[in-house]
């Protein structure tokens, strides 16, 4: 079933994508949560107009994400965590602390944006930031002990 997405869902696709999926994802999910609705020749002529009309504002977020992503290559970031005496880290570094270092840099990031693996030792990590659509960035974490 062809249907045209209105909000981001996840490993489906993005606002204003045209997308096939099965019916009942559609008809029992999508369209009742407000995510979607049928593509029909009508929707699909004023969606046809709405992204003519937005282009020039795309074009806008996308160097506004380029930029942020430069930012975030040149602001390292530090996170002070307790320590045992033999290296290892009480718990480990997520990506909400990492949100609020980057908040306190100036940088607003959710922290579901922020792509981390897991932390378990003192040292220098690199975090994936999705900026926008396709375009990411990263940003130098470093563990040091409290």
């Amino acid at each position: 079933m062809e249907i045209i997405l209105k909000k981001d869902v996840a490993n489906l696709g993005y606002a204003d994508e045209i997308v096939n999926v099965k019916t009942g994802y559609a008809v029992n999910y999508l369209i009742p949560q407000g995510y979607a609705i049928l593509a029909t020749p009508s929707a699909k002529k004023i969606l046809a107009e709405n992204i003519r009309q937005r282009a020039h504002k795309e074009a806008k977020y996308v160097a506004d994400a380029e930029a942020l992503a430069a930012k975030l290559a040149e602001t390292p970031v530090q996170i002070a965590v307790k320590v045992s005496e033999s290296g290892k880290i009480y718990g480990s570094v997520t990506t909400a602390q990492v949100a609020e270092a980057l908040a306190a840099a100036g940088l607003e990031i959710d922290k579901k944006d922020i792509a981390l693996d897991a932390v378990k030792e003192l040292g220098t990590y690199e975090a994936s930031v999705k900026c926008y659509k396709d375009i990411k960035g990263s940003v130098k974490v470093e563990v040091v002990a409290e």
